[in-house]
């Protein structure tokens, strides 16, 4: 009997000795694990697209921050289930910066909290002033219908300086839902783009040509001052000047001139005049040396202008003496003028009502609103993008460019070839669809790679008197994109001055110009990782709404009674196993 009640002490010790130790390692298991995981970081993301894994691009940003980004982010509130989506998604995003930068700190900060009616309108005011846009949202609720503005953004600040990050995308040819899948979508790349710009330590510079008939500052004020943000911005001026795009040294040591461009990129826009030969040479010698360019170039002149009192105007061809220079590189302007269903709609006066002017606004074939279908980074979830006198593109060319197609007519259009006549009539009559037969022509292309110079085998003497020349026939490699309508950068103009780029005051609608533009340009400059974070695509598995609405009883009983069963389930599996265990 002793020995019995030995023998069953015996073990009920080590058990307790064990049970210690097992303690003890798992707390070593834990501190080790801890030590181990402050020195080597690392991360796992269990999710289908991999939704909480920065992109490299992000994270080498990241690591070179020397100072803290604070964000202000506006989404705090009784705001509806789709912002509050967004809200979370942010801050998720904004932690996972965290976690490999600690100079990211944030807060979410409701605008209206606690404030008088005349206080929220200086607080609204003062953000939409620093660029934070107002969204007006309506919900229907038992006692009615409620107003409320928002502003889905926030103020991004660094080493005292601030910028307006927009979380919400807008695109007028969307339903609100997907909006807001593509907002969730864009998240990383608006919040990396924004830390980009504003740690940038290097610059890059853009040169608007002039001397050509370019659209003058006014004109391009809007896209200007938003590249100021970020970028070193001139004018420059070529006339027939060697060193007007480039820097020239004296190498002492080898007894050799030293050139590089002065600008990363070019931007051409609009031109109404002819270059010259020793001008194209210049532009040429400037992507020869690895330099981007931005053509915008309407291939056939028409103005709204001309037909201000006027019964008709004519469309005539814009001989600017580049087609050879745009052969060259891969690329024919077409002197013709699309006509899309898809247009953007022009006040017109119908007739009278009373002594007063009727006037109805009616879509204007030759103002084609160019909605992006491709999922090229620079388009891809762009808002649609007005254009005016817009003009078609072919890819031509047996050199080894990579070619590839941004922005395309909708799937009714018709050309017109120039000279054109082009007369308002046109409003009053019904269009026949058999016209607008082709689909999808392309109007911008992205042409990159190793080009060949234009003037390879005839450069002429003229060129050839200067030391400085530095002739280069076959380029390093460099980036053009060619749209055929100089407006698209073209910002309105009334009485207070610029308008926004894209803002049609017209119909009050803002498209998305300067987006396009903007991503045009980085894509341009070089941030090519940064584009592709642009073109990942994150998958939001919404509730089936209908399918809500028509169960919404059986779902509520389900997932109050399920959790319930679940655990009694579970609860009766493990007593039994203890029963089973212990009566042995």
């Amino acid at each position: 009997m002793k020995e019995d009640l030995k023998t069953n002490k015996v073990p009920k010790f080590n058990l307790k000795r064990l049970n210690v130790s097992h303690f003890i390692l798992s707390l070593l298991l834990i501190v080790i694990v801890n030590i181990i995981g402050y020195f080597c970081f690392f991360r796992v993301d269990l999710t289908a697209e991999k939704r909480y894994s920065l992109s490299k691009s992000t994270k080498n940003i990241l690591k070179e921050l020397d100072d803290v980004v604070y964000f202000k982010v506006y989404l705090k509130g009784d705001y509806p289930a789709s912002f509050k989506r967004l809200a979370k998604e942010t801050r998720e995003l904004l932690d996972e910066y965290r976690a490999y930068s600690d100079n990211i700190q944030y807060e979410f900060i409701d605008p209206s909290e606690g404030r008088d009616d005349s206080e929220m309108r200086a607080i609204y005011n003062e953000l939409a002033r620093k660029g934070l846009q107002p969204t007006q949202l309506q919900d229907r609720k038992v006692d009615g219908v409620k107003t409320q503005v928002i502003f889905p953004g926030a103020l991004v600040a660094y080493k005292q300086r601030e910028f307006p990050l927009q979380l919400l995308s807008s695109n007028i040819n969307i339903p609100p839902d997907e909006i807001m899948n593509i907002s969730i979508q864009n998240l990383e790349y608006n919040i990396t783009s924004v830390i980009n710009k504003l740690s940038r330590k290097n610059k890059p510079s853009i040169g608007f040509v002039e001397g050509h008939g370019e659209l003058d500052l006014l004109e391009v004020a809007d896209i200007t001052r938003e590249l100021q943000e970020f970028y070193l911005v001139e004018r420059v001026e070529l006339d027939g000047k060697v060193n007007a795009l480039r820097h020239f040294e004296y190498d002492s040591i080898n007894g050799n001139v030293v050139t590089w461009n002065k600008f990363d990129l070019l931007i051409i826009a609009k031109p109404s005049k002819p270059f010259s030969e020793k001008n194209k040479f210049i532009i040429d010698q400037h992507v020869m040396r690895g330099g981007s360019i931005l053509w915008l170039v309407d291939p056939v002149f028409a103005s709204m202008d001309s037909l201000q009192g006027a019964a008709e105007t004519i469309g005539i061809i814009n001989d600017l003496n580049l087609d050879d220079m745009f052969f060259r590189y891969g690329v024919r302007m077409n002197t013709n003028l699309l006509q899309d269903m898809n247009a953007l709609p022009i006040p017109i006066i119908t007739g009278k009502m009373g002594n007063l002017p009727n006037q109805q606004f009616i879509p204007w074939f030759y103002f084609p609103i160019i909605t992006p279908i491709l999922d090229h980074p620079i388009v891809k979830n762009v808002n649609a993008i007005k254009s005016e006198f817009i003009s078609s593109i072919d890819t031509v060319g047996s050199m080894p460019l990579k070619k590839e197609i941004l922005l395309t007519s909708s799937m009714y259009t018709k050309i017109v070839q120039a000279p054109i006549i082009i007369n308002l009539n046109i409003l009053k009559t019904k269009p026949d669809d058999r016209e607008f037969a082709y689909r999808y022509l392309p109007v911008s292309v992205l042409v990159e790679g190793e080009f060949k110079s234009l003037f390879e085998g005839r450069v002429s003497a003229e060129f050839d008197t200067s030391s400085m020349i530095q002739y280069v026939s076959h380029g390093k490699p460099a980036k053009m994109i060619f749209v055929a309508d100089g407006d698209i950068i073209k910002n309105q103009v009334d009485q207070q001055g610029p308008l926004p780029l894209g803002y049609d005051r017209y119909s009050k609608l803002t498209f998305g110009n300067k987006e396009f533009l903007l991503n045009a340009i980085n894509y341009l400059l070089g941030d090519e990782d940064l584009m592709q974070v642009r073109a990942r695509e994150i998958k939001l598995r919404l509730l089936d709404k209908t399918k809500l609405s028509k169960n919404k009883t059986y779902w509520q009983v389900f997932n109050i009674v399920m959790p319930l069963l679940v655990i009694f389930i579970l609860a009766l599996a493990m007593l039994y196993y203890r029963k089973y265990k212990y009566s042995r």
